[in-house]
């Protein structure tokens, strides 16, 4: 599948971990159920049941070991549709077990058969996207067509990573002196423990799977239990391709518990996590302890610039677009929109009525455009972030509060005016949020650009090369995007830098960061 630039940086993005939320727990054994993948030409039934989720561990999806259960919410409804499974260390312990057992088989399949079985998986997804983007739908709230395209993504990340793991090359350094070879190999790192957030539950955990399992390595996911069966969903295509069992992995809990378990284990080599800066220093933290290989997708706080010799349309079409897309809980998303003076009225009403316009609704209403927040708490956060900007002297020009009185959405909210000391502009505000200043001269901008610790995404917008130039230059960040949302794209890095995290998670960066290097030098007798 082949998506535009603008689909794939609107799924392709990163997501902020939060701390297990807290919900009644139940002593109850639950089963994983069974859906009908098949045939995704049929019409969707917008009906569908959403799943109970189970543990997968060495192969075979099942209860935790105490029984015990989380309630899974419907964010746009507020009502409890199904229950996750909650692994303890009786389960990590079989998790790990499996893992290692899994990756004994697998680093010694060749690159060739991995690339089989995952252009396989790959297949069967693509067969399910239809059914898997309804679970989506119902329990992280976005749109379904935007559920869609993060699992259609999800196909082309596989393929790409499958095809990337046959060309883990290695090289001959020519030696000082006769008889002797020098060369140069990778391999796999080991078994992987992956951490994924509940914004692109998808997207995440696609890029975590596929680019351990090119590399050769195993991994147990520990998905999110706001949303456990689309990732559930996803696994059971890597299951339904006939991997190896324990070759892949995945439970669910209390956060703090699994990683505090996991990543200390001698099994576990690898850890790769995506999510808030404050949780990600904590987990970095062990692994260092333990000198175990660690990428970091951390927290940002994207400025999008809006030169003086900008194209106003583009940039306000594709700015509004993606900064209310999944509710604005992408940390990509624009965050500080910094726009030149000339242009600073103007811009603001403009964005002020797209903004105003955007249909917020259940995301099962083919209608909606914007669905609701993850859960309870980020709409008091949302509440928090705008009563100390106005505190301070912003305006408010649209939204500003909750909207309705059941389910978890807000209102597109645009803010001007907004002082520099205001929280909005200086913490992540991983929801549907405009702050809005203006600026006079290239350097001030560029010095509100990298005043904070963030460096994930920025983006800008000018007319002039000479201009791009110095942005793209100048700007402290992980990745630059100028005049298009152009990030993201499986092919190409995808990272931070400073308190935004360290690795990559796409391009040849990506399965690079799941293999060790070896040097080997032999003297011919």
């Amino acid at each position: 599948m082949i998506f535009s630039h603008d689909i794939i940086s609107i799924v392709a993005i990163h997501y902020t971990y939060l701390q297990h939320k807290k919900r009644r727990l139940k002593t109850r054994v639950i089963f994983f159920h069974k859906f009908n993948y098949n045939n995704s030409k049929k019409e969707i039934d917008m009906n569908q049941t959403y799943p109970n989720t189970n543990l997968h561990i060495a192969g075979k999806w099942v209860a935790a070991a105490g029984g015990e259960t989380i309630e899974v919410l419907n964010p746009a409804t507020e009502e409890c549709i199904g229950e996750v499974a909650l692994a303890r260390a009786v389960d990590l312990d079989l998790a790990l077990e499996a893992a290692q057992s899994g990756f004994n088989v697998w680093k010694k399949i060749s690159p060739m058969d991995r690339y089989r079985a995952l252009r396989k998986v790959s297949s069967i997804l693509q067969e399910r996207i239809d059914q898997i983007a309804l679970i989506l739908t119902q329990e992280q709230g976005k749109p379904v067509q935007q559920s869609k395209a993060e699992i259609g993504l999800a196909v082309d990340i596989i393929d790409w990573f499958a095809e990337e793991g046959r060309r883990t090359y290695g090289r001959i350094i020519p030696a000082r002196m006769d008889g002797v070879i020098q060369s140069v190999t990778k391999e796999p790192v080991g078994p992987v423990a992956g951490f994924i957030p509940w914004n692109f539950p998808i997207n995440q955990a696609v890029r975590k799977i596929s680019s351990a399992l090119a590399a050769g390595c195993s991994i147990i996911l520990k998905g999110a239990e706001e949303t456990p069966a689309s990732t559930a969903a996803l696994v059971k295509c890597f299951a339904d391709a006939d991997l190896p069992p324990g070759v892949v992995n995945l439970v669910y809990g209390v956060p703090s518990e699994i990683s505090e378990y996991l990543i200390p284990n001698p099994i576990i080599r690898k850890i790769t996590f995506t999510g808030s800066t404050a949780v990600g220093k904590q987990l970095a933290a062990i692994a260092g302890a333990h000198m175990k290989k660690v990428t970091m997708e951390l927290g940002g706080h994207a400025p999008a610039i809006v030169c003086e010799d900008a194209d106003l349309d583009v940039a306000l079409n594709v700015l509004v677009d993606n900064k209310f897309r999944n509710a604005g809980q992408v940390c990509v998303s624009p965050t500080r929109f910094l726009v030149h003076k000339k242009h600073y009225n103007n811009f603001v009403e403009r964005f002020t009525d797209m903004a105003s316009k955007i249909t917020v609704g259940d995301g099962m209403d083919p209608a909606t455009k914007m669905g609701p927040l993850a859960h309870d708490r980020r709409i008091e956060a949302m509440e928090g972030f705008v009563s100390d900007a106005i505190s301070r002297g912003a305006q408010i020009t649209t939204g500003g509060q909750r909207k309705g009185n059941k389910g978890y959405f807000f209102e597109p909210t645009v803010l001007t005016d907004v002082p520099i000391d205001a929280r909005i502009m200086n913490e992540e505000p991983f929801g549907p949020l405009a702050p809005i200043s203006s600026f006079d001269d290239f350097d001030t901008v560029i010095a509100e650009a990298n005043r904070l610790d963030y460096g994930l995404a920025s983006y800008a917008y000018t007319s002039s090369a000479e201009t791009a130039e110095k942005l793209g230059s100048s700007i402290e960040s992980g990745m630059v995007s100028i005049n298009h949302h152009g990030i993201a794209l499986i092919e190409t890095p995808f990272g931070g830098v400073k308190d935004s995290g360290y690795g990559s998670e796409g391009g040849k960066e990506g399965i690079e960061g799941y293999m060790n290097t070896k040097f080997v030098s032999h003297k011919t007798l």
